[in-house]
């Protein structure tokens, strides 16, 4: 099974839910993993949450159905970067 990754981001003063701003697998998957590196960005490895997110729309908001989900992210990078 190839890898699949894909990237968030979230600016409270530009939208009301985080956004899915990179998605892919295999090569691609492994360049937005890279990048995340390179740039200190925190990296959750969760398969089934890939999966799902990966269904989302490229610059499209989270839609309110998956907020729990993604609560389980922030959460994540909150205690990753105390930020």
């Amino acid at each position: 099974m190839k890898q699949k990754a894909v990237a968030l981001k979230y600016d409270a003063k530009v939208s009301s839910a985080p956004k899915v701003t990179a998605k892919g697998e295999g090569f691609k998957a492994e360049s937005i993993i890279k990048i995340a590196k390179l740039n200190d960005i925190p990296i959750q490895k969760d398969e089934d949450l890939v999966e799902i997110l990966s269904q989302i729309e490229l610059d499209a908001e989270i839609p309110p159905e998956m907020y729990s989900a993604i609560v389980e992210v922030f959460s994540f990078i909150y205690k990753s970067t105390k930020k």
